[in-house]
């Protein structure tokens, strides 16, 4: 399998060489709850089934970094820069220990979100563009970005705990309470968890649009069934192992 050298988003990291990275990095993108998780599990085995070493990683997943970031986070008082500054701190770990050095072993590393979940976020937070993705310019660009597009009245009912639609916190089906960033609860979008949420995924889903036709994601239509969506996945990966 041939595939183009990779490059780095921006300035990248100039100690690190990525002239022969044999992987593939493949990134699934989508709101919260549209079902990221359950995809790369099944992706996962699916590719081992086919010979392929595989790597997971996600979001906050530094175990230099995560509990800083859940502690700092709890205070719900962090401001937009020294946030953005936590999860690139967290990316950078994942990337420089992680990431290249699996590609760099011939796996395949599948990515539960990467840096274009923090521009739509800090975006909508108020920070400058340019500036975010200056701060993120260490990050290898993706072979693949597949982005799991659901629309908001789809997806508000896979998440939602229709008992509780009448109390003023939210609850979503996994029986736990609705986390404050990423319900928007900062942004002052609504009355309560519920009505922040449905807004701040609507906001979520606008820059995702935007992001899909400036770098070139593949859109995956998520709306039907787990196989319909996973068969689209699968197709979409295909295309990517099977280049020369």
């Amino acid at each position: 399998m041939i595939q183009a050298p990779n490059k780095f988003f921006g300035t990248g990291l100039p100690y690190v060489d990525i002239t022969d990275l044999k992987g593939r990095l493949l990134v699934l993108e989508g709101t919260d709850g549209v079902g990221r998780s359950t995809q790369i599990a099944d992706l996962k085995a699916w590719l081992e089934l086919k010979g392929y070493g595989v790597v997971t990683t996600g979001w906050t997943r530094s175990p230099l970094m995560v509990r800083a970031i859940d502690e700092a986070k709890a205070g719900h008082t962090l401001n937009l820069h020294t946030l953005s500054l936590l999860y690139a701190a967290d990316f950078a770990d994942r990337l420089e220990h992680e990431i290249i050095p699996a590609l760099r072993a011939g796996f395949i590393v599948l990515a539960d979100r990467y840096i274009y979940t923090a521009f739509a976020r800090f975006h909508l937070r108020g920070a400058d563009p340019t500036w975010i993705r200056r701060v993120f310019g260490f990050a290898l660009e993706p072979n693949l970005v597949m982005y799991m597009k659901l629309g908001i009245e789809e997806l508000v009912p896979r998440v939602i705990n229709p008992e509780n639609l009448s109390r003023r916190y939210w609850i979503d089906r996994s029986g736990e309470g609705m986390d404050y960033w990423e319900s928007g609860m900062d942004l002052r979008l609504g009355q309560d968890f519920y009505d922040s949420f449905v807004e701040y995924q609507k906001r979520m889903l606008e820059q995702f649009d935007l992001m899909a036709t400036e770098y070139n994601f593949r859109v995956v239509d998520a709306s039907g069934d787990f196989r319909d969506t996973n068969r689209a996945l699968k197709e979409s990966i295909l295309t990517v192992l099977e280049h020369e």
